[in-house]
């Protein structure tokens, strides 16, 4: 009984732990070789191109859409910058990639076209991530910088287009799903309201219960499902935690949709949540670093043993510091239910490389 999780951070912690330590066998026991890395990286990133074309096919036909980007964004984005890295190592052992590469960039071309105009949200954590995966790419191996300062002016005159391209095909459309300042605007409108409710109301560990959108017979003021895993998965197991359904969801979006997710976990972890995400994040970050300097080394002396690890590691590390980014600093719901399980997916990728098990 000890272990059936009593709230919704309980559970998380579960689920994190039993996630770490299954990755850790996985990536100990299963033979990551370097070709069978790039080729699962490869198709991953085709299916998930393809899946959110069918969501946002989806979208215009008004047949409703399941938002695919959330959940799987930072896991298409892990994959596409394993891709990258993978042709790296390839490249300089003297392998032609030059088909790979226009492979992975179609896909990538894909993958932002569809999933931006699914998710704007999604399209800033495209960028950043890839922004980020190129740079640890280059300092692994080494190698200069790709991006000068003409290169970055280029790449926010990208973003401004995109932005600017979706905001005309609203208009076009007539479908304002499409509209960033549609979004801006809805920002503009209840993050004020939101803001001041968690300033406010946060305290050392959860919140007040006045400020509970529950009775206060039945509010705790702590872990109340603003933050939570997928709904399914605790109506699966049964357990017995608050959950949002029905028009209850708009008033958790006014902490999960219109804030960043420092005020969200403050909200309902208390301060000591937020200090708890951040120092996760900065542990994950830093070991996976320290990890990746490792595996260099042992590229260098010539040792090929690691180098599926390498690359694995490159792309769930990338992808996990652009969600932890977006989700802490911007967009909130980046890191919450279904995308909160990616995130710890992520993690678990990152942190399984720390336990090495040796055969004789």
């Amino acid at each position: 009984m000890l272990l059936i999780a009593q709230n919704h951070l309980q559970l998380i912690v579960e689920v994190a732990l039993i996630l770490i330590a299954s990755m850790i066998f996985i990536i100990n026991l299963v033979p990551l070789s370097l070709s069978v890395v790039t080729f699962l990286s490869l198709f991953l990133s085709g299916a998930f191109m393809l899946l959110f074309a069918a969501d946002l096919f989806m979208l215009f036909l008004s047949f409703g859409q399941n938002e695919f980007t959330h959940p799987f964004g930072p896991i298409a984005l892990a994959c596409v910058i394993t891709a990258l890295a993978s042709m790296k190592v390839m490249e300089e052992s003297g392998v032609n990639v030059k088909g790979l590469k226009k492979l992975v960039y179609a896909i990538i071309v894909g993958i932002t076209l569809f999933g931006g105009m699914m998710h704007r949200s999604f399209l800033i954590l495209w960028i950043v991530g890839l922004f980020i995966g190129y740079t640890i790419i280059s300092k692994s191996f080494r190698q200069k910088s790709v991006f000068t300062l003409k290169r970055i002016l280029l790449v926010i005159g990208v973003i401004i287009v995109a932005f600017g391209s979706l905001q005309l095909l609203s208009m076009v459309l007539n479908m304002p799903i499409f509209s960033p300042l549609l979004r801006i605007a809805r920002i503009e409108t209840y993050s004020g309201s939101s803001l001041q409710t968690v300033l406010s109301s946060t305290e050392l560990i959860g919140h007040n219960t006045n400020a509970s959108y529950w009775s206060n017979s039945t509010a705790t003021g702590f872990a109340e499902g603003y933050i939570s895993l997928p709904m399914q998965f605790i109506l699966f197991f049964g357990l017995p935690f608050p959950m949002f359904f029905g028009t209850l969801v708009n008033q958790k979006d006014t902490i999960d949709y219109m804030l960043s997710g420092i005020f969200g976990y403050a909200f309902d972890f208390g301060y000591l949540g937020l200090i708890g995400l951040i120092a996760f994040v900065l542990i994950v970050t830093i070991l996976g670093l320290k990890i990746l300097t490792i595996y260099r080394e042992k590229r260098e002396k010539s040792n090929k043993k690691y180098l599926g690890r390498e690359v694995l590691l490159i792309g769930c590390l990338s992808a996990f510091i652009s969600q932890a980014l977006v989700g802490c600093f911007i967009f909130n719901r980046s890191i919450n239910g279904l995308a909160l399980l990616a995130f710890l997916v992520l993690a678990a990728l990152v942190l399984g490389h720390t336990v090495t098990v040796k055969r004789h």
